[in-house]
């Protein structure tokens, strides 16, 4: 039995990039490296993008009606399971971010978010079904890029 489609890995990809957006704005604020601290300002604009890649692909999805008791009722609760599940999940409280503080801490912190975000999106497939791979496909795309980008930062300062 499948328990997710295309739409609600899209809804949940959505919520990880507003959560990933924050994360890397916090970030950025606290960063007293100057590369770093841009680096995580583009990446935040990035997550933007990503969200709004992810709404478009949302839009070609629009013919689902998730079932609900009152209006609204879906999307707070992916909204309430992403908050509580996901991988930028309450991040300045985290005690990894005591780390991120540093240039290396906090890259090691994005890079490990980003992996875990590309895992998470593999996972989902699974649920998805054949039918929606490729969308699921193009979201872990978009992640690889911010994966690749983190690393290479790492290795030119390393």
């Amino acid at each position: 039995m499948r328990v997710f489609n295309g739409y609600d890995v899209l809804q949940f990809a959505i919520r990880v990039e507003e959560n990933g957006e924050a994360f890397y704005r916090e970030t950025a604020s606290m960063m007293v490296d100057n590369d770093v601290r841009d680096l995580f300002t583009r990446l935040a604009g990035e997550e933007i993008n990503h969200k709004k890649t992810f709404e478009g692909m949302l839009a070609q999805l629009r013919d689902y009606q998730p079932p609900e008791t009152y209006d609204g009722e879906y999307l707070m609760y992916l909204k309430s399971y992403i908050d509580g599940k996901a991988i930028f999940k309450d991040h300045p409280k985290i005690p990894e971010m005591a780390k991120a503080r540093d240039r290396e801490g906090a890259l090691d912190f994005a890079i490990q978010r980003e992996a875990d975000s590309i895992l998470y999106y593999e996972e989902m497939k699974k649920f998805a079904g054949e039918k929606h791979a490729s969308v699921i496909d193009r979201i872990i795309a978009e992640e690889r890029n911010h994966f690749v980008t983190l690393v290479a930062a790492k290795a030119n300062r390393a």
